[in-house]
C-alpha cells in the first residue's frame, strides 16, 4: 500500500499541473503552416469538385468532404485564435481572419466569446457567455414559461443540429452586430460576403450548387461544431460550481470532457475532442495534444464520452444541474 501512497504523494495538481503541460505550449511554424496549407489545398479541392463534376452523387461525396475539412480548418483557426500556433506570423493572423468570416465566426465575437468561456467554464453564473446556458432545478422551476422555452429550445437536439442558422449565422453574427455594431462591424461583413456568395453560386450554378457548394458544408461544420462544443461540457459526470470551490484546472479537469474517436475523425476535428487538456493549457497546439496525454499520467484518467449513439443521447437529455445530487439532469417532472 506504501507504493501508490507515495505516488499520490508525488501527483501533480493545481498549478503544478497546468505547469506541467507548458513545455508542450510551443508551436512548431513548420507544422502549423503544413496543417493549415495541407488542409486548405484539400478544402479547395473538395469545394471545385462540387462545382465542376457534373455527377450529382460525386458532388455530393466532394460536398460532405468540404464540411469535413471546414471542420479541421476551424479547429485549425480556433488555435491559431488561441495564439496556440504562429502567434506572432501577420500572414497567419490575416488568413485565419479571412476563414473566420467565411465560417460565420468572425475573429472579433470569437475571441472574446471563447475567451470568456475558457475563464467561466463550468461556473454556474456567467458561463452562458460563449456556452450554453445552464440553469439549476430551482430556478427552472421559477423561471417563467417563455423563459423555460428559451433555454431548453437553445439545448434541443434540433437546434445544435441546425447549429448552422442558430448558433453561427444567428448567435455569432446577426446578433452581436445588432447589440454591439461599432466593436462587431466585421459580423456584418461576414453576413454580406456569406449571402454574396450564395448569389454568385446559384448565378453561376443554379440551386444545386448553392446546396453542394455553400449549405451543406456549412450544415456539416456547424453541426459537427455545435454537438462537440456540447457534449464537451454538457456529459454524464460532468461538474458545475458557483464561485466558492471553483478553479480553473479542477473545471478543465471535472467540467471537460475527453471525447473518444477513432483517428479518422480526430483527424477532421484537429484533435478538439482532447478538450480537458485544451482547456487546461490552451497555448498548447493541437498536434501535441495526444502527445500531452501520454507524457503527464494525472490527465489520463479523464471524464469521457463518445460519438457512439447511446452516449450522445446521453448527453442530450441533460437539460439543469441539480444542487443537491451535484449532477446534471433532464427536465421531465420538474
Amino acid at each position: 500500500m506504501s507504493i501508490p501512497h507515495s505516488r499520490a504523494l508525488r501527483a501533480k495538481a493545481g498549478t503544478d499541473l497546468i505547469l506541467a503541460t507548458k513545455p508542450f505550449a510551443k508551436d512548431d511554424p513548420w507544422r502549423s503552416w503544413w496543417a493549415i496549407l495541407s488542409t486548405g489545398f484539400l478544402l479547395i479541392g473538395a469545394l471545385a469538385g462540387t462545382l465542376w463534376l457534373v455527377d450529382l452523387p460525386a458532388r455530393l461525396v466532394c460536398s460532405v468532404l468540404a464540411g469535413l475539412l471546414l471542420t479541421r480548418s476551424f479547429v485549425i483557426y480556433h488555435d491559431q485564435q488561441h495564439h496556440a500556433i504562429l502567434p506572432r506570423s501577420r500572414l497567419a493572423e490575416g488568413l485565419m481572419q479571412v476563414f473566420g468570416l467565411l465560417a460565420l465566426s468572425p475573429s472579433s465575437v470569437w475571441r472574446s466569446s471563447h475567451n470568456h468561456h475558457h475563464n467561466h467554464n463550468s461556473k454556474l453564473r456567467g458561463s452562458h457567455i460563449g456556452s450554453y446556458p445552464i440553469m439549476t432545478t430551482e430556478q427552472f422551476k421559477r423561471s417563467s414559461r417563455s423563459r423555460r422555452f428559451g433555454y431548453l429550445f437553445v439545448r434541443h437536439p434540433l437546434t445544435i443540429l441546425c447549429g448552422y442558422v442558430f448558433m453561427f449565422l444567428y448567435g455569432m453574427c446577426v446578433n452581436p452586430f445588432l447589440n454591439r455594431p461599432a466593436r462587431h462591424w466585421d459580423c456584418l461583413l461576414a453576413i454580406v460576403v456569406h449571402f454574396a456568395i450564395s448569389a454568385a453560386l446559384v448565378v453561376y450554378g443554379g440551386w444545386t450548387t448553392l446546396l453542394v457548394t455553400q449549405i451543406l458544408p456549412h450544415f456539416i461544420l456547424h453541426a459537427i461544431g455545435a454537438y462537440f462544443f456540447y457534449a464537451q461540457h454538457n456529459f454524464p459526470g460532468v461538474s458545475f460550481k458557483d464561485k466558492d470551490g471553483w478553479t480553473y484546472e479542477k473545471a478543465a479537469l471535472e467540467s471537460s470532457s475527453f471525447l473518444r474517436t477513432g483517428p479518422v475523425v480526430a483527424w477532421f476535428t484537429a484533435n478538439i475532442g482532447y478538450h480537458h487538456i485544451h482547456h487546461l493549457n490552451a497555448r498548447i497546439p493541437f498536434y501535441r495534444l495526444p502527445e500531452v496525454l501520454r507524457a503527464i499520467p494525472e490527465l489520463q484518467s479523464p471524464k469521457t464520452t463518445s460519438l457512439h449513439p447511446a452516449d450522445i443521447v446521453r448527453c442530450l437529455r441533460l437539460k439543469v444541474w441539480d444542487v443537491e445530487t451535484q449532477r446534471m439532469v433532464g427536465v421531465s417532472g420538474l
